[in-house]
């Protein structure tokens, strides 16, 4: 079974009018290259719910995330709080919390013993469309 890799173009797409050098193409894209650094310590899960829209994570989208990451202040993460998993911005100080990504949900200020972090997201794929 051959990989499919696409054409990374060189020119980058502005998000307004067209560039007239969509022809000149970089090299081929690999997804695994892309969205993964360590292939033994990363695993996918599908986001549900809107807390995070705000970063244009959306209900569906598939999650990369690396569980070798050092969670740092003000990455997004897959956090397990009082048995239940979810996926919202890490905050350091001035304590340790989990800021929803949508005005509509409140930040999360759980007890640091309460707090475990299941890794830290390094890329999100959003389908714009789905297909039958």
């Amino acid at each position: 079974m051959s990989l499919f890799q696409p054409p990374l173009f060189l020119e980058r797409c502005q998000a307004g009018f067209p560039s007239p050098a969509a022809e000149y193409t970089e090299s081929e894209l690999d997804l695994n290259n892309y969205c993964i650094q360590r292939r033994s310590s990363i695993y996918f899960v599908r986001a549900i719910g809107n807390s995070m829209l705000d970063t244009g994570l959306h209900s569906g989208d598939l999650l990369a995330v690396d569980k070798a990451e050092q969670p740092q202040h003000g990455d997004i993460v897959i956090a397990e709080i009082h048995g239940e998993f979810t996926v919202k911005k890490l905050l350091l100080t001035p304590r340790p919390g989990l800021q929803a990504m949508n005005p509509a949900y409140p930040t999360l200020w759980p007890y640091p013993d309460n707090l475990q972090i299941f890794g830290v997201v390094t890329a999100f794929i959003h389908k714009t469309r789905e297909r039958d």
